[in-house]
């Protein structure tokens, strides 16, 4: 049967995204694998690294927690800076530069050292995560995004899941090698794929489809009309300045739901190590087990954005599985056997990861443009604040009598209160209704 004109379009722009699927998105999700791992393998260290440095709970939550500082500060100028340099050079230019500060980080031999490298670390990685958030928007047409950042995000759990075991065994198995103590290895080992993969960076990200050179001419035009296409939809509602979109209401209220969101998911993440290993297990088993909470999220957080995608509905699908792992979480940490505890544990690493990449559909389907770049950066830097809330809160909860358990289930409010101001707040009806013409 002979293809129709009006078919001829959907099926070239059909063949374009994939395209994007397969030459983009892997090396996007081992550059935030990479990411992810500089920033929490902190977490594990601290199985050895708190003696030898002197830290206590309150000391470790906070230098823990000062990466985010430093990474909040310079968020918006860094991505700012991204659309105005390009993808390709500016993520190439982050991964290298968070790349060495890392493997610095192996070589503190104070409290204060650590904190001013963490801090620096922070600085180092602004804009990453946020920059290739809004580098998809110039790739991936809205009905696909959730999808998409879904597949990204996923290297956050997966991360955990491989580098948690890996930190483990690093800290067995290279404790005193070359007189370096195993948390050092961990810190110089780990940081290598960020460089490799900053350097490969600069020739592997095209800036926008135009120079892909992996898509035909017709790929191109039709990936660029699409996109271009819903960017004027939106812009008709609403476009916004820079200035606009970092004091537009409902930006802001994006901004307390992700810090609700990132406050119990940091504080998981960096204490769930040092929960575990409570049970009385070595450090390889503890990274063992730790990889299980982790090998879930990644599950559910790609079955979770397919069905936000071919349901259509954004909401509830943020709101929904920050109720569930927030209630794990609260119910997980008390007083339960060692089974159900990991449990539920489980159950909430899943929920609350898996509202992580459904959340980012709502900012990108409001915002175009440098408002976009410096909306989203914003944030994204006023969520992770709740990066350095969550483990210090965590640490002062600890350090003021109360078990690691009770003071990581206090996270979950932080959670739940995300999940009811996404419902409170409700869908645009404007865009949706821009988005279905």
């Amino acid at each position: 049967m002979d293809q129709s004109p009006k078919d001829a379009p959907a099926e070239t722009l059909a063949r374009a995204s994939a395209k994007v699927r397969r030459h983009l998105l892997p090396f996007l999700v081992v550059c935030y694998f990479a990411a992810y791992l500089d920033r929490v393998n902190v977490g594990f260290a601290a199985l050895t690294m708190n003696a030898d440095l002197g830290l206590g709970p309150e000391a470790f939550g906070f230098t823990a927690g000062i990466f985010f500082l430093g990474y909040c500060l310079f968020e918006v100028p860094s991505n700012i800076l991204l659309e105005k340099f390009g993808a390709r050079r500016w993520i190439a230019r982050i991964m290298i530069t968070w790349g060495l500060v890392s493997a610095s980080m192996a070589f503190v031999t104070s409290i204060t050292g650590l904190s001013v490298v963490r801090f620096m670390l922070g600085v180092a990685e602004a804009g990453f995560f946020p920059g290739i958030i809004f580098y998809l928007t110039f790739w991936v047409p809205a009905s696909e995004r959730a999808r998409i950042i879904t597949i990204f995000m996923a290297a956050v759990p997966v991360s955990n899941l491989i580098g948690a075991p890996v930190s483990g065994l690093i800290l067995d198995a290279f404790a005193d090698v070359g007189g370096l103590k195993g948390w050092q290895w961990l810190f110089l080992l780990e940081s290598v794929p960020s460089i490799a993969l900053g350097i490969a960076a600069f020739w592997v990200l095209p800036d926008r489809p135009r120079g892909a050179r992996w898509l035909t001419m017709d790929e191109r035009d039709a990936l660029e009309a699409q996109i271009s296409g819903e960017i004027k939809n939106r812009e008709s509602i609403q476009k916004f300045t820079l200035a606009q979109a970092l004091m537009h209401p409902r930006v802001l209220a994006l901004s307390v739901i992700y810090f609700g969101i990132v406050t119990g998911m940091y504080g998981l993440s960096f204490w769930l190590p040092q929960i575990i290993k409570a049970f009385g297990m070595s450090n390889t088993k503890t990274g063992l087990v730790a990889a299980i909470p982790y090998l879930a999220a990644a599950l559910a957080m790609v079955l979770w954005g397919r069905h936000s995608d071919a349901s259509g509905e954004r909401v509830w699908h943020v709101a929904l599985p920050v109720f569930i792992g927030g209630a794990a979480l609260i119910i997980g940490t008390g007083d339960v056997d060692h089974l159900l505890a990991m449990i539920l544990l489980t159950i909430a690493a899943a929920g609350i990861f898996t509202a992580m990449p459904v959340f980012w559909t709502l900012p990108t389907a409001l915002l175009t443009g440098t408002a976009a770049a410096g909306g989203i950066a914003m944030i994204n830097a006023i969520g992770n604040i709740g990066g350095f809330v969550g483990p210090y809160l965590v640490g002062w909860m600890q350090g003021h009598g109360y078990t690691s358990a009770i003071a990581v289930a206090s996270l979950a409010s932080f959670a739940i209160l995300a999940g009811v101001i996404v419902l409170m707040l409700g869908h645009d009806r404007r865009l949706e209704k821009s988005h279905a013409a």
